[in-house]
């Protein structure tokens, strides 16, 4: 029998057939604007992108896909430029269209779930990319053809190519077929070189994890999920809310927040705008630096220490 992964504190996100009906009876109630959407940024720096090798920068492509330059390396997390989600469209267009990426050096993928490891994506990738995926699910990759994967497990990790990988908690859950329940793990990476420390979440609800990841790195970038929350009775134990976000960033001590898993696929009954909205007062809430939140526009690139 293969080995079942769990949270921390053995918290689940299991739902019935109650909790399901439930919901579907809530969102049929419910009257959401669909027609404002996240926006593209006006400015694309495809050529730059392709010619560095020097710099960090970190670009968001839409939902969890952000490509890193580090250390002279190009990285995806969750790379996943799908058309549809089940029976969703996808709400935005990719910040950049597949064919326009550079070649891709490494993969992380922090669960699973279809939004986040989409195989016609991996396909199509540029490149000889080294996959780096949680415990368990490296099975399935060798069987699609992939050879070239690294598993981690929580806590562990290691060196690539200059950069330091650490695989961290997350509070989730996982499954893609009806007899694969939680047989592969979940979480997030923190990606550590001389001049920066990113911490690419994943899906996670709010959990101790947070004091815990933050008793052991100092972050500068922090890539945090904010959309899928709603309504929070079903979702919350799997996907945090705006507020718990900024309380999770508080509680990293960390210098800049980029949200992100929001207003590409309607996973949940809430909105891009909404989940933004919510964030937003919950900075201001806070009290906490306006210079400290990054909202992205989609194909948006920030190069650190300049433009």
């Amino acid at each position: 029998m293969r080995k079942k992964y769990e949270n921390i504190d053995a918290v689940r996100s299991n739902k019935s057939m109650k909790d399901m009906l439930r919901w579907n009876k809530e969102r049929r109630s419910k009257v959401k604007d669909l027609t404002v959407q996240i926006e593209q940024s006006p400015v694309k720096k495809i050529n730059e992108l392709h010619q560095n090798r020097s710099l960090t920068s970190y670009t968001w492509i839409g939902h969890s896909t952000f490509f890193i330059q580090m250390n002279g390396l190009n990285i995806l997390t969750d790379p996943v430029w799908a058309k549809r989600m089940g029976y969703e469209k996808r709400s935005t267009e990719p910040g950049i269209a597949l064919e326009d990426m550079p070649d891709i050096d490494a993969v992380f993928i922090s669960h699973g779930h279809y939004d986040h490891l989409d195989f016609p994506t991996l396909k199509k990738l540029k490149g000889n990319p080294h996959y780096f995926v949680p415990a368990g699910l490296k099975r399935l990759l060798n069987r699609r053809g992939y050879q070239n994967v690294t598993e981690m497990n929580w806590w562990e990790q290691m060196d690539y190519k200059g950069i330091t990988i650490h695989f961290v908690p997350a509070q989730h859950w996982t499954r893609r077929t009806l007899t694969d329940m939680n047989t592969s793990h979940w979480g997030g990476f923190v990606f550590q070189s001389a001049q920066e420390t990113y911490f690419f979440v994943g899906d996670t609800g709010y959990f101790a994890g947070f004091k815990q990841i933050a008793e052991r790195f100092n972050i500068d970038t922090v890539f945090m999920p904010i959309g899928a929350y709603e309504p929070e009775w079903f979702m919350a134990p799997a996907h945090i809310s705006p507020e718990d976000s900024v309380k999770a960033f508080i509680e990293l001590d960390a210098k800049t927040f980029v949200p992100m898993h929001y207003g590409t696929y309607r996973l949940a009954d809430d909105t891009g705008p909404e989940a933004l909205q919510r964030l937003e007062q919950a900075w201001t809430d806070n009290s906490l630096s306006k210079e400290q939140l990054k909202v992205m526009l989609l194909g948006e690139t920030v190069f650190e220490g300049g433009d």
